[in-house]
């Protein structure tokens, strides 16, 4: 995690403070029916002096109330574009959270992909087979898992742990030297691209769990299956505690 208190304060000063004042008062609509309120509202505006206190206090104006309907309008339409799909949702996707920093869940079936290892492990880079995956990413991290068979999963469908370098036992994926770059505005279909082509355009440079991802020793599994074409072996697959269900909520 990087604290990015100060990197704020150096760029951003404030400029300007809204004051929002709300008045009820009760109105007798006639002697057969109860008082209702009329709730009126009055917006004081600011100016933030050099000292960073408000200033010069004097009622919102429409050049004001412009400005800042333009800025609500655009937050909104990040929000609208975020992981939105571009047509029809893509079979791979199981989950989508549209929110501010929300996540998508997608799976990948079984397949042949080339992998990157550093010179240190002594793993030829290539192409391998893995098993299938299930994805889960927002705009700044990935975590990945495993699934045993083809079959699409289901929420009551136990997860495996990704029998990979590189990844801690929650799943999260160590991006390394990666540089993350997806915007708020991505749509669903570049986003699980690029997040697709950043794992496996990276190089796997070390395990974090102790070679324990899978049962047998994560590094020398890979060792053998190098150059091998051989399917991933289903029965070095470790199941872990959560469940689809679970990776959605």
């Amino acid at each position: 995690m990087k604290n990015i208190t100060q990197q704020f304060n150096n760029r951003f000063e404030p400029y300007k403070a809204l004051l929002i004042y709300k008045h009820e008062q009760e109105q007798e609509i006639n002697q057969f029916q109860r008082n209702e309120a009329e709730t009126q509202i009055y917006v004081e505006s600011y100016d933030i002096g050099r000292n960073g206190k408000p200033i010069n206090a004097h009622p919102l104006s429409v050049k004001e109330m412009s400005v800042l309907h333009a800025l609500l309008q655009t937050s909104q339409e990040l929000q609208d574009t975020y992981l939105k799909s571009k047509g029809l949702l893509s079979n791979k996707v199981l989950y989508v959270n549209q929110q501010a920093n929300g996540f998508a869940v997608w799976y990948t079936p079984p397949q042949e992909v080339t992998l990157f290892f550093v010179d240190g492990q002594r793993i030829p880079s290539g192409k391998f087979q893995i098993p299938a995956m299930l994805w889960k990413a927002n705009a700044d991290s990935l975590h990945v898992f495993a699934l045993k068979g083809k079959a699409k999963p289901n929420e009551n469908t136990k997860l495996c742990h990704a029998p990979y370098l590189n990844i801690y036992g929650s799943g999260q994926v160590c991006m390394g030297t990666v540089q993350i770059n997806i915007g708020k505005t991505t749509c669903l279909e570049d986003f699980m691209a690029t997040w697709e082509r950043y794992f496996f355009n990276s190089k796997f440079s070390h395990s974090i769990s102790g070679n324990n991802s899978t049962k047998s020793n994560t590094t020398e599994l890979w060792r053998n299956l190098a150059g091998s074409g051989k399917p991933f072996p289903q029965e070095e697959l470790l199941t872990s505690h959560l469940t689809l269900k679970q990776i959605i909520r």
